[in-house]
């Protein structure tokens, strides 16, 4: 029964939406501390570039590489803090809520997981690697070979000191951003 469920879903998403296979996005948009880590960093400019492999219409297999140059405040002197941010993932896609000859909307959910890098610019302060973990929501607006991505993610990851001694904490942190989309069908 739910073998004929998921196949009746796909059936009838690969009717109603032009196969895309492959994705690629570069991007822009905003790192934003919350909670605990908020007392440590700064809001910044997010950028980046994801790639997607479209399995079948509901699901997509997500990679992405992004930088943002915050800015460390609890070390004495403004320091800038360059975080990178490197993450793959799993999306599940619903069937498009709007569709005409020229364009769509889809809905996305996605879970992932990935590390994130801090470093100092210009302190002689080695740099720390965390593991985490993600929750993305979204959509995709289409328009033929092009498409537009509004995407959150939420981050959930191991944050040790950055300069100092001290236990790792589990910290929190958003990421807003809109991408550009070539679509390789």
């Amino acid at each position: 029964m739910a073998i004929a469920a998921v196949t009746a879903f796909t059936v009838a998403a690969d009717a109603q939406t032009p196969t895309i296979k492959f994705e690629v996005r570069p991007f822009v948009g905003a790192y934003i501390p919350t909670g605990d880590q908020r007392d440590i960093l700064k809001d910044a400019v997010l950028t980046g570039a994801q790639a997607s492999w479209h399995v079948i219409p509901a699901l997509s297999f997500t990679g992405a590489f992004a930088w943002a140059p915050s800015k460390d405040r609890i070390t004495a002197g403004d320091q800038t803090l360059d975080i990178y941010q490197y993450d793959v993932g799993a999306e599940l896609r619903g069937t498009s809520w709007y569709q005409t000859a020229t364009w769509d909307f889809t809905p996305f959910a996605g879970l992932g997981v990935g590390g994130r890098t801090y470093s100092y610019r210009d302190l002689n302060a080695g740099s720390t690697t965390d593991f985490d973990g993600y929750g993305a929501l979204g959509g995709d607006f289409g328009i033929g070979a092009f498409g537009v991505r509004i995407e959150g993610r939420d981050y959930v990851s191991q944050f040790k000191p950055l300069t100092g001694s001290g236990d790792s904490k589990t910290r929190n942190d958003v990421s807003l951003f809109v991408g550009l989309a070539y679509r390789f069908r």
